[in-house]
């Protein structure tokens, strides 16, 4: 089983009569009656979700659901930006900048290239500096060979304005990697516990549930 839907039936909204129940630590309780189970989602305070619908019997969870809801879009926002592979970022130089600072651009550039994006090297003139462009030109290569682990210069260094600029392009190896780390979405927390809670239950009974009186039972 996979992430757990984003919308799912809570509390009263849940129309079964019994339920195999995952405590809120992910411990298995069995197969209970219904109102066993969400008056003690209630009396802790959080929330009876239905993660698993189409199980026999359903299985649901006590969690905080509010909560749940929040950090799965975190998830899906990253796991989108993650997925934006094969953007343009720009690293902008000055033909006299100093080791420290190249090293630290550098150091931005290969993480852009990793991931899949292209990298507009920006070496900005100013004044008279234009008519140095044999040293700017170095500075392209001498950048295009700190990240050529990774990268390939696509398009050679050309002067626009006053910009000289250069495009570095992530290795085809390099982004083949990162369109595949991009297709993985992390699974959700809480539907690796249910999958963690399903397996265990179908360890607990052969027949692939608990009996009634393994759980809370009616009351």
């Amino acid at each position: 089983m996979g992430g757990i839907s984003k919308d799912l039936r809570t509390n009263e909204q849940i129309r079964v009569r019994e339920v195999r129940l995952i405590g809120q630590e992910g411990e298995q309780l069995g197969v209970v009656q219904f109102r066993d189970a969400l008056r003690l989602a209630q009396e802790a305070g959080l929330d009876l979700v239905e993660v698993a619908p189409t199980a026999k019997p359903p299985v649901c969870r006590i969690m905080d659901y509010g909560r749940f809801k929040y950090e799965q879009a975190k998830r899906d926002k990253e796991a989108r930006k993650k997925q934006r592979v094969g953007d343009l970022k720009e690293v902008k130089m000055r033909p006299n900048i100093d080791d420290h600072d190249f090293d630290f651009k550098a150091r931005n550039a290969h993480k852009f290239l990793k991931d899949g994006n292209k990298v507009k090297v920006t070496i900005m003139f100013r004044g008279r500096e234009i008519v140095h462009q044999d040293l700017a030109r170095a500075l392209v290569a001498r950048f295009a060979a700190e990240v050529g682990d990774v990268g390939v210069i696509e398009r050679p260094p050309r002067v626009e304005g006053r910009n000289l600029i250069a495009i570095i392009a992530p290795k085809a190896a390099v982004m083949a990697e990162a369109r595949a780390s991009a297709a993985r979405t992390p699974r959700s927390e809480a539907g690796r516990s249910v999958e963690e809670g399903s397996a265990s239950a179908k360890d607990e009974d052969p027949q692939g549930g608990f009996k009634a009186d393994e759980g809370l039972g009616d009351r």
